[in-house]
């Protein structure tokens, strides 16, 4: 993948499935906000298939074979100020999830972080979940929730993500989880962090720090997992044989020392 020289980013995905009858598929891989280019492509057996955007999302709906789907873009330089929090965000990003059940949390968070002002508060649930998880693949699974992740003490980004979710809103913190594309990550993946409201804005979090939050760029923002999925099969039957995931960003990765305040342009 070639560097780019306009301070900007370049990502690209490679989704192989086989398809084992009529299915559709949703799938969340376009990056939101602006970009300087991008192409989406989706073919059954080599033809290709018509995807039907729904916002940045894009419906398929295929017959059984194999299905590929390609996805790249190129992004400008993308800092911006932060995003202002809307009654509506507040409202969602305050209430228990499926993955983030934050009213069984509530002791807990309350009685280690309910006395810190806010912004002191998510830095301490960060630092917190950074130093009592272990970053271990495949101990967790599709129905593992934040509780789950808390006592077993280890996971995956997205576990890490929704705990740090789910000990925000048990102190009163809007917090919502965001799919993103990371340059710097290793192994490549997509990846899931956590972003929360302070003072009207959105700042966001990653307790794994394994990535420079200033490289990342968002694809999907939801109350957890189950919202910002890259793929979910709505029908049918899919088997994944294949994944690809690059990004890379002009020059050095951007340091971080995860407790500055930092914004994911929308």
């Amino acid at each position: 993948m070639r560097r780019l020289d306009n301070g900007g980013m370049r990502v690209a995905t490679t989704l192989s499935y086989e398809v084992d009858g009529p299915a559709e598929v949703a799938f969340q891989v376009a990056v939101a906000g602006p970009v300087t280019s991008e192409q989406l492509t989706v073919t059954l057996d080599g033809a290709d298939v018509a995807a039907t955007a729904v916002d940045r999302t894009h419906l398929v709906r295929v017959g059984s074979g194999r299905l590929v789907v390609t996805y790249s873009a190129e992004l400008p330089d993308r800092r911006q100020p932060p995003a202002p929090l809307t009654e509506h965000q507040r409202l969602v990003a305050l209430r228990p999830s499926r993955y983030c059940p934050s009213d069984r949390l509530a002791g807990y968070a309350t009685d280690r972080f309910g006395a810190l002002p806010q912004a002191d508060a998510v830095r301490a649930i960060e630092a917190h979940v950074h130093r009592h998880l272990s970053y271990t693949p495949a101990t967790s699974g599709p129905t593992t929730d934040a509780v789950d992740t808390l006592l077993s003490g280890q996971g995956v980004c997205r576990d890490y993500a929704h705990l740090v979710a789910a000990l925000c809103r048990a102190v009163g913190i809007p917090a919502r989880v965001v799919a993103v594309y990371a340059a710097g990550l290793d192994p490549m993946d997509f990846h899931l962090v956590t972003e929360t409201a302070l003072d009207g804005r959105w700042w966001i979090w990653d307790a794994t720090r394994l990535a420079p939050r200033g490289t990342l760029a968002r694809i999907a923002t939801g109350r957890d997992a189950a919202d910002v999925a890259f793929s979910t099969t709505l029908t049918g039957t899919l088997n994944p044989v294949e994944q690809q995931i690059t990004a890379a960003t002009d020059g050095d990765l951007p340091a971080d020392d995860h407790t500055s305040l930092i914004a994911l342009p929308d």
